[in-house]
């Protein structure tokens, strides 16, 4: 099914304070394994999770597909444990989903996309959105997880599609003290695809490297990463110069000297999307949302932004 906007509803990008009175803005908090899927987008001829989901949505308002807007576009092989997205329906569409039945719609939307989506793809939540909610332009930051296996006794099959498995030992520590010099506003030009025009400018406010001791994540490497926005490839490349560090080929001040010569080097590779989960977007209070997406999208520009968010703010 081709994805067009629904003919009632307006563009949810375009710039507006409000959202018209017969409209719902719609939030879904879903979550997907993105191995078989060719990123978040819609693109034509291949697996989304965008194309997935809203023609889920065509198939249970049975109309044309609804046009989703999320808080983080995610790449290839890319995972989410906590994605936001919204949609906006029409009130007659959000009142008509519970049927027959006495369920309230968002309970009724959540089991009926249960019941057409497959099962690498699930919506958990979805509820009318507080007033001025824009599940992009509203949210203060992302964040990811990255998962690393450096001993052959946590090399387990069951999870070698979330798990990067290395094949040197790492030494956590340095790698965790390699990066405290990144945190903060910064331009992360070395460790960014480059796009024309855009900028590489991030407020990075968490990159740490731990060796859990217990939970599900026991053994494991594991980095916790959060921003105000990443630029393409940010994370992944911040992981490739941190395995540098951690099997000793680099040493301890090198991934700060590469951020401040502004370059790519070979030596920050960027490691596999596998390894990667976007665990959490974080929104301010309700009262807050709209002068929030105001001033994000006040200063958007057009780059494409995949392991993503809107470019920062001003100071």
């Amino acid at each position: 099914m081709t994805a067009v906007p629904h003919p009632a509803l307006p563009d949810p990008d375009a710039p507006r304070p409000d959202v018209p009175d017969d409209v719902v803005r719609v939030r879904l908090d879903l979550a997907y394994q993105g191995t078989a899927f060719a990123g978040w987008a819609r693109q034509p001829t291949l697996r989304t999770v965008q194309g997935t989901l809203e023609d889920g949505l065509a198939t249970i308002l049975r109309g044309a597909a609804p046009r989703l807007t999320v808080a983080g576009r995610t790449d290839a092989g890319v995972h989410a444990r906590g994605q936001v997205a919204h949609v906006d329906l029409t009130r007659a569409q959000w009142e008509a989903l519970p049927g027959r039945s006495d369920r309230a719609p968002g309970d009724a939307l959540v089991a009926r996309l249960g019941g057409v989506l497959p099962g690498d793809v699930v919506v958990h939540r979805a509820a009318p959105a507080p007033t001025g909610f824009d599940a992009r332009f509203s949210a203060l930051h992302r964040a990811y997880t990255y998962r690393v296996a450096d001993d052959p006794a946590q090399r387990d099959p069951l999870r070698r599609e979330w798990v990067l498995w290395n094949r040197r030992p790492l030494d956590v520590a340095a790698m965790d003290a390699a990066v405290r010099p990144l945190l903060g506003v910064r331009d992360f030009a070395a460790f960014c695809k480059p796009r024309p025009g855009a900028t590489t400018i991030r407020e990075l406010q968490l990159l740490s490297w731990s060796r859990p001791t217990d939970g599900p994540d026991a053994g494991l490497v594991v980095a916790h990463v959060r921003a105000d926005a990443f630029c393409h490839n940010m994370v992944r490349a911040l992981v490739g110069a941190s395995l540098a560090v951690g099997e000793g080929r680099r040493d301890v001040g090198w991934p700060a000297e590469l951020l401040a010569s502004r370059r790519r080097d070979a030596g920050a590779g960027v490691v596999p999307a596998h390894g990667l989960v976007l665990e959490e977007v974080t929104y301010p209070p309700d009262a807050e949302l709209a002068a929030r997406a105001d001033r994000i999208r006040a200063v958007r520009n057009e780059e494409d932004v995949w392991e993503d968010a809107p470019p920062r703010e001003p100071a």
